[in-house]
This record gives structure tokens, sequence and C-alpha cells, in this order.
């Protein structure tokens, strides 16, 4: 077990805490290459990461044919703006929209881009198609969700890190707990134009909802002409065995928010995706990017769907994300007191008696695994989808090991 900081990663550690905003506590590790599931540091120790970007990096660290498909475009191409058309951008929209089943593309950059522009998207559409009074749209939310940190969304957050300090709010969200169908059903009104929600909670500890929790969803927004929303941003493309986690519910949304791992964990992409009669309501000069949908993210994006389209890596999250599920469970009881998630997602509570989600994180990060904690005594793992079933034995072997060092 690693027991103290090595000199050269402290003195990068004061380094970072001299000329760095603290708005992340991050692990005592100061990370330099990275292959596959495998990262290393400064000082050469090699780690297995179980945390893949939050679900940025689903193909593994320097997938080759991702950094193939950004070098080719880094010799071409970069940035043009979407004041003019570059020559990957119709074939990004194409695929995505395949991908999903769906008409049109608006790419952005981050993840809370796309949630944003989903909720600009929600009010122009409930104005424009529901014939709702200007300025009188409402959004429902669920509790304990988690879309993004800007000033709108942190709004309707329950978080009190993420809100506390940062008003006045925007108004027009509605919360109601997640996971309670007919909550959802009461809080639809004349004034509703979308219902967002994620299929499965990530930064709340990776939750999974009632088996007929979206299905109910879906049913209401239907009926009462309401935008079924998803945010697919960490839950999507392919991190829980299906392409995307709605699959897994039967379900498909009005919208899909996508982002993380669209950009192959090299360059930031997101975007929206919806049936034309949804998205023209947005015209030009009413939204945009200066870097959303770069011909760079562009490439990489195509390249990433067509990983995607050939069904390996969802079989894999399946297959060994069986193994992930099944090993961490055999820890309950034994300072493990929960495990929730699907496929290569896992939220792992720990005893509060025992230790402290942090305190785990940095057991692990000395026993060679990286992971992170969440609300107090929840760690979460989602190594990439490259995981062999021998890692995932390794990552949950490492946290036996430092659960039974705690206990002793």
């Amino acid at each position: 077990m690693r027991e103290s900081v090595p000199a050269a990663t402290q003195r990068a550690v004061d380094a970072v805490s001299a000329h760095s905003a603290q708005n992340y506590a991050p692990l005592p590790v100061v990370l330099s290459e990275g292959r596959g599931t495998r990262v290393w540091d400064i000082e050469g120790r090699e780690y297995l990461d179980f945390l893949a970007g939050y679900s940025a990096l689903n193909f593994g660290h320097r997938n080759a044919t991702l950094v193939e498909a950004a070098r080719a475009q880094l010799e071409r191409i970069t940035l043009t703006s979407r004041a003019f058309i570059h020559d990957q951008f119709a074939g990004f929209c194409t695929s995505l929209a395949e991908l999903c089943g769906k008409d049109w593309v608006l790419p952005m950059n981050t993840g809370a881009e796309a949630v944003e522009t989903a909720i600009k998207l929600a009010r122009k559409w409930g104005y424009v198609r529901k014939g709702v009074a200007d300025d009188e749209a409402t959004v429902i939310v669920a509790r304990e969700n988690f879309h993004g940190r800007t000033t709108t969304i942190v709004g309707f957050s329950d978080d009190p890190d993420a809100r506390n300090g940062f008003g006045p709010f925007t108004p027009g969200f509605r919360s109601v707990p997640y996971g309670d169908a007919e909550a959802v059903e009461r809080a639809i009104d004349d004034t509703t134009v979308a219902v967002l929600i994620e299929p499965i909670q990530g930064e709340a500890g990776v939750i999974v909802p009632p088996s007929d929790y979206l299905a109910r969803v879906r049913a209401a927004c239907t009926r009462e002409n309401v935008l079924f929303i998803a945010d697919e941003v960490q839950s999507g493309l392919g991190r829980i065995g299906r392409t995307f986690a709605v699959e897994h519910f039967g379900v498909t949304p009005d919208v899909y928010l996508l982002g993380k791992a669209l950009g192959g964990g090299i360059v930031p992409v997101s975007a929206v995706v919806a049936n034309r009669d949804v998205l023209d309501v947005i015209r030009p000069g009413q939204h945009g990017s200066t870097f959303g949908g770069n011909p760079m993210a562009s490439a990489v994006a195509r390249a990433v769907i067509t990983l995607l389209n050939t069904g390996e890596y969802q079989r894999r999250a399946t297959e060994v994300g069986a193994v992930l599920q099944s090993e961490l469970r055999s820890l309950i009881g034994s300072g493990v007191t929960d495990v929730r998630g699907l496929g290569l997602w896992a939220g792992v509570d720990i005893d509060p008696r025992l230790a402290t989600g942090r305190e785990i994180c940095e057991g692990m990060l000395a026993e060679g695994v990286l992971v992170k904690d969440t609300h107090g005594s929840t760690i979460r793992m989602s190594p990439p989808l490259t995981a062999t079933e021998d890692e995932v034995r390794d990552g949950v072997r490492a946290l036996r090991t430092v659960l039974e060092k705690r206990m002793a």
C-alpha cells in the first residue's frame, strides 16, 4: 500500500493549489499518460481508471480509432465556426440522427450546454407549438438531479454545494421526487413544456429508477403534449449495455441530450437530438456556439458513432458489467451497505461508521485504482467499456482490501 505522497507528486499538487481556483478537491495523484483502462502518474506508477472521466472515456484512453480520426482531421482543418459549412458536418449530423432514430442534430460542446439548449428549445416549442402564454413555460425536473453547473441548472438543483450562494435563480422549474411517476403526472399543467430527467441518476449515486417509471413518464408526456427530454450525457453511448439507457426501460424520448463519450475523451462534444418538428422552432440567430460541431469535434464524434454501430461496446458493458455488479454485491455486509447500477456503472454505499467515500477513494488510490466519491459515503465506479473481466475483478479486489483494512 502506498502510504505517503511522493515528493514530485506533492510539488505538482502544491503548484496546482498555488495557481488554480479551488473548485475541485482532486485526489493527490498527477497523471501523465493513459492507454485503454490504465493510466500512469508522473512517478511511473500504474493505476486502473475506474472513473473514465465520468463516462467521457467510455472507449478507453487513447483509443486508436479515435486518435487516428483526430490526427487526420488535425492535418486538415479544425475550426470554421458555423458561419460556414465544413465537410465533416453533414456526416456527423446524419450518423448521430440515425443512431438516435431522430431527424435533426443541434451540436454544442459540453453536457451543460446541451441541457441549457434543451431548456431554451422546450420553452420555444411550448410557445410556438403548444400555445403556452409568453414567459409562462414550466419544466418538470427530478430531485437529486445533476444536469451541470450553470446558474440556470443549479437553480433547480437541491444540492446545497451546487446551489447555495449563486442566486437569484431562473424561475420556471418544478422539482418532484425521482422515480415517482405519479408526482410527475400531478405536476403537469397547461404551462408544462417538458419533463427533463436522467434515465439513471449519476451524481446522486447511480440511482436506477423503478422499472415502470420512465414508461409512465413517457405516457404522461404523450398524453399531455409535453416533451420528454432524456439527459443521457453520462448514462448514454454504451455505458449500461445499451446505446442509450432509456432502451433498458423500453422508451424513446422526444429529445436526447448527449455529451461526454461523444467526444471520445479527446475533444468536448455534445448534442441535442430530436425530430424536425421539435428542433425547427429554433431559427438562425436564436442559438449558437462558435465551437459547436467544429470539424475536429465532428470527425471524432463520427468515429465514436462508428464504434457504437458495431455493438461491441454495448455487449462488453453487458457481459463485463455483470461481473462488476456481482463482485460488488458480494461486498454487501462487509463494509458495503448497498450497490446500485447497470452495466459498467455502479454506485457503492460505504458503511459511514467505517469510512467516508473520500477515505475509501484515497485507500483505493494507494491500491492502484482510481474512483470518485459522491454524497458523503458513496463511491462511483465507471471503468471504460474496454475493461476486461480480470480488470474489473482487480478493481473490486482493491475495494475489498481497503474495507478489510478499515474493519481490522
